[in-house]
C-alpha cells in the first residue's frame, strides 16, 4: 500500500497550472468587438450607428439593472421584514450589541482590503476611462440608453 503523501504527489503532478493573466492582457475583447484597442470606435463605425449601438446597450443595461434591482431589494426587505417579525414573537432572539461588534469589524476589515486595492483593478479603471474618452459618442450613447432602460 503506497504511502498518503507519495499519494499526494502523484496526484499533484497530473495537474498543471496555467497563469491566464499574460492571455487575457493580450486578448481584450474589445478588441475583438471593437478592433484596435488604441483607435476610436469612430474610425470603423458612423456617429449614428455608434449612438444606435451605444444607446441600445444601455438601454438593455438599465432595463436588467432595474429588474434585478427591484428582485434584490423586494428579497433584502422581505428577509428583514421576516426577520423582525421572528424577533417580535419571540421565535428569534437577536444580539444585535455582537450585530453591530461583527459589523464594525467588517467595516475595518473592508477598509484594510480598500487601500490595497489590486494594481489590475487599477489599471483596469485607467484603461475604461481612457475607452470612454476615446469613444464618447459611444459613451453617451449608452448613458442615455442606461437612464432610458431605468425609466422603463
Amino acid at each position: 500500500m503506497a504511502d498518503r503523501g507519495e499519494e499526494a504527489e502523484s496526484e499533484d503532478e497530473l495537474y498543471e497550472v496555467v497563469d491566464i493573466t499574460d492571455y487575457a492582457r493580450r486578448h481584450r475583447w474589445w478588441s475583438r468587438v471593437f478592433g484596435s484597442s488604441t483607435g476610436p470606435i469612430a474610425e470603423k463605425y458612423s456617429v449614428t450607428t455608434q449612438i444606435m449601438m451605444g444607446g441600445v446597450t444601455g438601454w438593455c443595461a438599465g432595463y436588467l439593472f432595474q429588474k434585478v434591482g427591484k428582485v434584490a431589494a423586494t428579497a433584502v426587505g422581505g428577509g428583514f421584514l421576516l426577520l423582525q417579525i421572528a424577533n417580535h414573537s419571540g421565535y428569534v432572539q437577536v444580539d444585535w450589541k455582537k450585530v453591530k461588534k461583527d459589523v464594525n469589524k467588517a467595516k475595518k476589515h473592508l477598509k484594510k482590503k480598500a487601500n490595497k486595492a489590486a494594481p489590475e483593478f487599477n489599471s483596469f479603471i485607467e484603461e475604461s476611462t481612457e475607452f470612454l474618452k476615446r469613444n464618447i459618442v459611444v459613451s453617451s450613447g449608452f448613458v442615455g440608453g442606461f437612464l432610458l432602460g431605468l425609466a422603463s
